[in-house]
C-alpha cells in the first residue's frame, strides 16, 4: 500500500467521508489523481488515524455490482443532447484512431515540501495498469509485467466504454456502483437498507480496530442527498477513469458523457497555453461540502490538462487547493517496458 503515503493529509472529516476515502485507498490507485471526497453521513474522525485500518481490508463499500434500478432507483439523466461535453465526445469517438496500444498519462503535483512530484501511469487496451514515479520505473514495472490493474479499473473502464457505445443510463449505474452499492441502486428498500447497514458495519469493525469511537449509524440517504451522493460517486470515478485512461478515446468518450449527465455540473469555455479548453466545474455539494473542483480538459481532444480542488466557502474544515497537471498520449507499451517514452 505504498500509494498511500501519497494521498495528501486530510483535516478531521465526517466518519462517512472517511469511511469512503479508506475504501478509495484500498480499492483505487489513488496517487493517480487529487481525489475529490467521496462520503456518506458521521460524525468527525481523523482519516490518518485510521489509515492502518485501511491496508488491512480488503473490501469496505461493496455490496453489489451496478445494475439497471428496479427499486430505489438512480435519478434519469438529464438531457444531454445540447452539451458541449457530448458534442465534443462525439467528435473524439469518430476520430481517426491514433497509433500505439495504450495510453501513457504523466500527472504533476505538487509534494509536501513544496518540489513538483510526477508520476507515470499506463493503461493498456487489453486492461492492464502499469505504473512508475519516473519513465525508469514505468519502464521496469512494465517489463517485469507488474500489472497493477485492480477490479475497480476494469469495473469503471467498461461503464466508460459502455457509455461512449450509447448506453449512456446503464453505464450511470456502473459507474456510480463501481466501488460498490452501499447505496442501494437499483435494489429493493429492504435489499437497499440492508446494504446501507452491511456497508456501516463493515466500516464500523474496522474503526474499532484501530481504536477508534464507532457511534449509531444514520439512516440510507433518501431525496437530494441521495442525489448528491450519486454525483459524487459519478464525479469521483469517471474522472479516475479519465486521468487512467485518457488517451484511449472510447475510455475519454464515455467519460465525457458521463460528466455531462450530472446536472450541477458546469460547463465553461477558456484558454490555456494558447489553446481552446473547457472548463468542468463540480460544486460543494457533490465533493462532500468542504471543496469544488474544477477539471480543464481540451477543447479539441477532450484530453485533460488541469484537476483543481479549491476549498469550499462557510466549510468548517475547508479542503486545501490542490492541483495536477496531465499530459497524455498514445504509447506501446513493448516501448514503455524497453524505456522508449
Amino acid at each position: 500500500m505504498k500509494n498511500l503515503r501519497e494521498v495528501p493529509s486530510p483535516g478531521p472529516e465526517a466518519y462517512d467521508r472517511a469511511r469512503t476515502a479508506l475504501h478509495t485507498a484500498m480499492t483505487e490507485p489513488v496517487a493517480t489523481v487529487v481525489r475529490p471526497k467521496r462520503w456518506f453521513s458521521w460524525p468527525k474522525v481523523s482519516v490518518a488515524a485510521v489509515g492502518a485500518a485501511a491496508v488491512a481490508t480488503a473490501v469496505v463499500m461493496g455490496t453489489t455490482g451496478g445494475s439497471v434500478p428496479t427499486g430505489p432507483a438512480i435519478e434519469a439523466a438529464p438531457p444531454v443532447v445540447e452539451s458541449p461535453l457530448v458534442k465534443l465526445a462525439s467528435e473524439v469517438k469518430a476520430a481517426a484512431t491514433l497509433m500505439g496500444d495504450s495510453s501513457l498519462v504523466i500527472g504533476t503535483k505538487t509534494a509536501p515540501d513544496g518540489s513538483p512530484y510526477v508520476y507515470y501511469t499506463v493503461y493498456t487496451d487489453k486492461g492492464q495498469v502499469f505504473k512508475g514515479d519516473s519513465a525508469k520505473t514505468l519502464g521496469a514495472s512494465a517489463a517485469k509485467n507488474e500489472d497493477q490493474a485492480r477490479p475497480f479499473d476494469a469495473k469503471v473502464m467498461a461503464a466508460a466504454r459502455q457509455a461512449a457505445n450509447g448506453d449512456v443510463e446503464k453505464a450511470r449505474v456502473a459507474m456510480v456502483t463501481a466501488a460498490g452499492n452501499a447505496l442501494g441502486l437499483g435494489l429493493t428498500p429492504a435489499e437497499a437498507d440492508k446494504a446501507w447497514a452491511d456497508a456501516q458495519a463493515e466500516v464500523d469493525e474496522m474503526f474499532r480496530k484501530a481504536g477508534k469511537e464507532v457511534l449509531p449509524p444514520r439512516p440510507r440517504p433518501t431525496g437530494k442527498d441521495l442525489e448528491n451522493r450519486i454525483g459524487n460517486h459519478l464525479w469521483s470515478n469517471a474522472t479516475y477513469a479519465l486521468f487512467v485512461g485518457a488517451a484511449n478515446a472510447e475510455v475519454r468518450a464515455g467519460v465525457l458523457k458521463l460528466l455531462a449527465t450530472i446536472k450541477e455540473a458546469t460547463v465553461g469555455e477558456t484558454d490555456v497555453d494558447g489553446q481552446r479548453a473547457l472548463t468542468i466545474g463540480a460544486s460543494p455539494d457533490i465533493l462532500g461540502g468542504d471543496a469544488s473542483a474544477k477539471l480543464t480538459i481540451n477543447a479539441d481532444n477532450g484530453l485533460p490538462i488541469r484537476d483543481e480542488t479549491f476549498p469550499a466557502e462557510n466549510s468548517p474544515n475547508p479542503s486545501k487547493y490542490a492541483v495536477v497537471t496531465y499530459k497524455s498520449s498514445r504509447v506501446n507499451l513493448a516501448d514503455v517496458a524497453a524505456g522508449k517514452i
